[in-house]
């Protein structure tokens, strides 16, 4: 596979330095220096120290990833929001895990994934979730379709700076139109749960109430951090659980899982540059309850 872009600065720049601006890391780099790919500017071979002039293309090629054997390929369906040659944005459907674990068996969105890429007689045939979500949580997540997009979003994640907004329905009636929720959150041992603990881990969630009902809140909800159950461990911690969240203690009388949609997700297309936003509409088991 190769990826071209076309440097647009005003003085010559080292390869290396214009791809970590880009966002590429040090180890993918590495690979291709030493021998996993080529640097080429203006289409020729060139030495990763080489300095790239305003205006030229610089193009990495780099060899696909094998499959990995362990990942069963499923050719179930696959809904997508949005695909190009590095990206797929899958519209999650509540029930569905991301990845293979011991109680998911061999569908989950990286198997459907795998399978879609077979069928699509892609040359790699590794994909790599950039964002998961739990199994009983529908809507939007990331996928790189190679290692190279892997490695060109990684600043993007670690600096939290993909958008990711849910929509939620809570158990209850919130009074305050919205708010930060920062309470620091840490697991309990031997169990799938988390809570509210000042020795956990920092986390904020940013929330706005959009429609209340006699018994229920909808709001939209923003991840600052990005802990496990962050959401349904945050508005547990106010009394006002998930509808549907059985772990938190949310009623199960309306919804019979959580009831949380990754509504919204945009990124920074490192290969484009341009901004990439995303939108899910709620599932059916979450419109019927506030139609």
């Amino acid at each position: 596979m190769e990826n071209t872009w076309i440097y647009r600065g005003d003085e010559p720049i080292k390869i290396k330095k214009y791809l970590q601006s880009l966002g590429m890391g040090h180890r993918l780099f590495n690979d291709i220096k030493h021998g996993d790919g080529q640097f080429l500017v203006d289409h020729r071979p060139v030495r990763p120290t080489t300095k790239i002039l305003p205006n030229q293309p610089l193009t990495i090629k780099v060899q696909a990833e094998a499959a990995d054997p362990e990942v069963v390929s499923s050719d179930q369906e696959l809904k997508l929001a949005f695909e190009d040659a590095n990206w797929l944005v899958v519209n999650k459907p509540a029930g569905l895990a991301s990845i293979p674990g011991p109680t998911t068996g061999n569908d989950t969105i990286l198997n459907r994934v795998k399978g879609y890429l077979e069928r699509q007689h892609s040359d790699d045939l590794r994909p790599h979730l950039i964002t998961r979500l739990d199994q009983g949580t529908s809507g939007l997540l990331l996928v790189a379709k190679n290692h190279v997009a892997q490695s060109m979003i990684s600043p993007q994640v670690q600096g939290h700076c993909l958008g990711k907004q849910y929509l939620a329905l809570v158990q209850g009636r919130i009074e305050l139109d919205g708010g930060t929720i920062d309470q620091p959150i840490t697991r309990v041992t031997g169990q799938a749960r988390r809570v509210v603990s000042a020795d956990g881990q920092p986390a904020q969630t940013e929330y706005q109430v959009l429609r209340r009902g006699e018994d229920w809140t909808l709001v939209r909800a923003v991840l600052k951090t990005g802990r496990t159950h962050q959401i349904r461990v945050h508005f547990a911690s106010l009394g006002h659980p998930l509808l549907g969240d059985q772990l938190y203690g949310g009623s199960q009388n309306l919804i019979e899982r959580q009831a949380l949609h990754a509504s919204r997700l945009s990124f920074t297309d490192p290969f484009t540059q341009k901004n990439v936003s995303l939108t899910a509409d709620l599932p059916a088991d979450m419109e019927k309850i506030i139609a």
